[in-house]
């Protein structure tokens, strides 16, 4: 999807696995940001006397880690007839596995989430959600978990089959997505990090609750915007859906996809910290890219691109 400055990445793996080495949980980075190495300790153990205050505890003593994440954004998340697949639901049960708890989901819409001042009313976002300068402000992240690209594509109603042809026209995006920042000019994944591609000349943008929306009223069809964008991974679940649109142009950017919590809730340095390890330690030990393997047909937890 998008994106994340390489510096940056090194620098948040070497912070988190400064700290996290204290408590003896978690691998070695390896320069790029990848764990390498066996892991040592697993983060299930916390601390010999956890803070009661931090999530951390809270989440143990309850037994159950509350996962917000989207409803209708396949192959990442959906809930059909009652069951969660996709993803980042088995991402979500995996990280919760390895914090000795259980998992519950719950569905919100994306601008609910990315607002923040959750309330408590969850504890992090395991929804694909890119970091960002603002978001930065908002939530604490985890290190990124998968990469994907950014994908444009055009009703194949509309006859459009390049970039180019997007020019003027209308491109569809869901609410409070990295896909509409860059749209409309106001992308930024913070310092050193450039996204250097343009949209199309004059594009208009239309919003929806999630990105997958925009595809199911052309499968539907409703054809009131040409284009549509989402990361690549939904656009070619859709393609395969039988929804008529084609891909037009090459992957705008790529972003890095991390847990969040929000910065407004309870302490969570030591949640934090458990956390980071169980990404490291799924990172180290191929977990995640088997799952990236399984839903998407390709392993994107490895960063693409400056």
């Amino acid at each position: 999807m998008r994106t994340f400055p390489r510096t940056l990445v090194v620098l948040i793996a070497l912070v988190v696995v400064g700290a996290a080495c204290q408590a003896g949980a978690t691998p070695t980075p390896s320069p790029t940001g990848q764990p390498t190495g066996e892991p040592t300790a697993t983060p299930t153990e916390g601390p010999a006397t956890p803070n009661p205050d931090d999530l951390l505890a809270v989440v143990k003593a309850r037994g159950k880690l509350v996962v917000s994440t989207d409803a209708a954004y396949p192959p990442q998340s959906s809930l059909t007839d009652g069951k969660w697949e996709g993803f980042d639901v088995d991402v979500a049960t995996e990280i919760a596995k390895r914090l000795g708890v259980t998992v519950e989901f719950t569905a919100q819409d994306w601008s609910v989430i990315t607002a923040g001042s959750w309330a408590g009313r969850w504890d992090v976002s395991v929804g694909s959600m890119a970091i960002t300068t603002d978001r930065s402000q908002i939530f604490d992240f985890s290190p990124p978990y998968y990469y994907t690209p950014a994908q444009i594509a055009a009703s194949t109603q509309s006859g459009i089959t390049d970039l180019a042809g997007l020019a003027g026209k209308t491109t569809c995006v869901g609410e409070a997505t990295t896909y509409y920042t860059w749209l409309t000019g106001t992308l930024d994944f913070g310092p050193g990090a450039v996204v250097t591609t343009k949209p199309p000349e004059g594009v208009k943008t239309v919003t929806r609750t999630t990105d997958r929306d925009c595809a199911n009223e052309w499968q539907a069809g409703r054809h009131e915007f040409e284009g549509w964008m989402s990361s690549s991974t939904t656009v070619e679940e859709a393609i395969k859906a039988g929804i008529g649109m084609v891909k037009v142009g090459e992957p705008q950017f790529y972003e890095p996809l991390a847990v969040a919590v929000d910065k407004s809730g309870p302490a969570h340095g030591e949640f934090m910290q458990a956390l980071d390890g169980a990404i490291f330690q799924m990172h180290a030990d191929g977990t995640l890219s088997q799952l990236s393997e399984q839903w998407f047909g390709i392993d994107l937890t490895v960063k693409i691109g400056g």
